[in-house]
C-alpha cells in the first residue's frame, strides 16, 4: 500500500514538474517570438501595393505582400489604378510599390513620375516577357501571312474584318497600359491605317469575343503578351502564329530584333518592382527582398489559367499564393533570410 502511495506521490510530482517545464518552455517561446517580432525590420510599418485593372496581376502582387509580412510589414488591401497613375502615386508616397512594372515598356511612366529622383526600379521579378501580334494558323497557312506589313493589302486585311468596314479588326490594348502607344505607332510606321483598325475597350471582353470567333472557324488578329492566359488557350504554333514586323519602330528607337533575326515589333520586357525611393532608403530589407524575388513565367501562366477556368475570386487567388509558397517553401524562406541579413 505504501508503495502505491509513494508511486502516486512521485507521479504527481513528475506531472507537476512537467507542467511547470511546459509553462517555462511556452513562456520562453513566447518571449522569443515577441523579441523576434520586435526586431523585424518592418514591424509596425504599413505598405500599400498597387496594380492595374488586370486581375491576373493580383497573384504576383499578393506574393510580394506575403513576403513583406514575413519581415514584419503590414500590407494594406491592394488598390487598382492604371499604370501611369500608379507610378505617380508611388513617386508621391501615396503608395509603396508597384509589383508589375514592364521595363522598358513603362519607361515613360517611370520618367514622367519623377524617374530615379523619386522612384527605385528593383530586381527582375519575372521575365523575359514577350508581346506582339498573332493570327490564326489556318489563315496564316492558307494565305502565307507571316508579317503584319502584308495587311496593307486590302484583300488580306478584309479576311479579319468583322464589322463590315473593310478593315482588319485588331483586338488591341487598353488605353493607359503602354502597349497601346506601340500599336498606334506601328499602324503609322507600317502604313496600316487604311486597312487595319485598332479595336480597344475591355481587353478581357474583347479577347473572349476573339476566342469565340476562332472557335467558330473565323480569322482572328490580336495583340497579346506573356505571361497571360491567352496563350494557354490560343497556343502559338498550334492554333495561332506570331506575326513579324518589317523593321523595328519604337518611339524610343529601341531595337526589337531578336538574336535569331526575328522581329515581333516589341522589345522583350522584364517585370520589375517599382518602389518609392524615400521609403526604400529607410527600408533596405524590403529593397533586398524586391531584388531577390523571382517568379517563373510558367508559374504565372499556370495561375492565370486557373483564374480563366473559374478560380478568380480573392479567396481563390489567396489559396493559389499560399499553395505556391508551400510548394516552393525553401525558395521563399531563402528570400526572407537574404532580406533579414541586411538589416
Amino acid at each position: 500500500m505504501q508503495r502505491i502511495e509513494n508511486f502516486k506521490a512521485t507521479y504527481q510530482t513528475q506531472r507537476k514538474w512537467k507542467w511547470i517545464s511546459a509553462l517555462v518552455l511556452a513562456a520562453l517561446a513566447l518571449t522569443t517570438s515577441l523579441a523576434m517580432a520586435q526586431t523585424l525590420p518592418g514591424k509596425g510599418i504599413q505598405v500599400q501595393a498597387l496594380q492595374s485593372s488586370i486581375a491576373e496581376e493580383t497573384f504576383q502582387t499578393m506574393l510580394v505582400d506575403r513576403a513583406l509580412e514575413q519581415l514584419g510589414y503590414e500590407p494594406q488591401p491592394i488598390r487598382e489604378v492604371e499604370y501611369p497613375t500608379a507610378h505617380i502615386a508611388v513617386a508621391n508616397g501615396d503608395a509603396t510599390f508597384l509589383a508589375v512594372h514592364w521595363d522598358p515598356m513603362h519607361k515613360d511612366y517611370y520618367e514622367q513620375a519623377g524617374g530615379d529622383a523619386k522612384l527605385l526600379r528593383v530586381g527582375q521579378y519575372a521575365g523575359p516577357a514577350a508581346q506582339g501580334y498573332l493570327i490564326d494558323k489556318a489563315t496564316a497557312d492558307k494565305y502565307n501571312i507571316t508579317n503584319i506589313e502584308q495587311l496593307r493589302d486590302p484583300g488580306l486585311a478584309k479576311l479579319f474584318d468583322h464589322d463590315g468596314d473593310g478593315k482588319a479588326d485588331l483586338t488591341g490594348c487598353n488605353p493607359g497600359w503602354g502597349c497601346e502607344t506601340m500599336i498606334e505607332n506601328h499602324l503609322d510606321a507600317y502604313k496600316l491605317r487604311d486597312t487595319v483598325k485598332h479595336v480597344q475597350g475591355s481587353y478581357a471582353a474583347l479577347m473572349a469575343d476573339t476566342i469565340g470567333r476562332f472557335q467558330r472557324g473565323e480569322s482572328v488578329l490580336y495583340y497579346t503578351w506573356t505571361p497571360y492566359w491567352v496563350s494557354g488557350v490560343l497556343v502559338p504554333g498550334k492554333d495561332v502564329v506570331w506575326l513579324q514586323v518589317p523593321f523595328s519602330s519604337n518611339p524610343d528607337h529601341a531595337n526589337t530584333r531578336l538574336e535569331d533575326g526575328s522581329d515581333y515589333g516589341f522589345p522583350v520586357n522584364t517585370l520589375r518592382i517599382v518602389v518609392n525611393r524615400a521609403w526604400a532608403e529607410k527600408n533596405p530589407a524590403a529593397v533586398k527582398l524586391f531584388e531577390v524575388m523571382q517568379l517563373p513565367i510558367a508559374d504565372i501562366n499556370a495561375q492565370n489559367e486557373r483564374m480563366r477556368s473559374g478560380e478568380a475570386t480573392q479567396q481563390d487567388i489567396e489559396r493559389h499564393v499560399e499553395g505556391w509558397i508551400k510548394f516552393h517553401q525553401a525558395l521563399f524562406d531563402s528570400w526572407i533570410a537574404q532580406a533579414l541579413a541586411v538589416r
